[in-house]
């Protein structure tokens, strides 16, 4: 069994930064395809990134390429979401999920992951 964790979130203003971090116990990184997802008030969960360990290949939702950034740190079995020229409309829970497809199938269906962290709330104000 996989626990996912993700910390790092909180309140910034349009422009701003912020870093999450995804921590696991259990099997290495290495086992998974990792990936981040949002979700806003009313809307349903979204894809934002995914990182495939196979190939360390990185996949981003149309909206935040070249503004966010996923990367892994495989020594502390933690991935991380950098985002970068926040706006307002970013404002979500994120979801840290992980998936034993290690393909780079389907990466933005969150059906396909198998664990999930209970998310942590990030607030962009204008």
């Amino acid at each position: 069994q996989v626990q996912v964790v993700e910390s790092g979130g909180g309140l910034v203003q349009a422009g701003g930064s912020l870093r999450l971090s995804c921590t696991a116990s259990g099997p290495p990184f290495s086992a998974y395809t990792m990936g981040w997802f949002c979700q806003a008030p009313g809307k349903e969960r979204e894809f934002v990134a995914a990182i495939t360990w196979n190939r360390d290949t990185a996949y981003y939702a149309n909206s935040v390429k070249g503004r966010f950034t996923i990367s892994r740190d495989s020594a502390k079995n933690r991935v991380y979401l950098q985002m970068n020229s926040l706006k307002p409309d970013d404002t979500a829970v994120y979801y840290c999920a992980a998936r034993r497809d290690l393909s780079a199938i389907s990466l933005e269906n969150l059906g396909t992951y198998n664990y999930w962290g209970q998310g942590t709330q990030v607030t962009v104000s204008s």
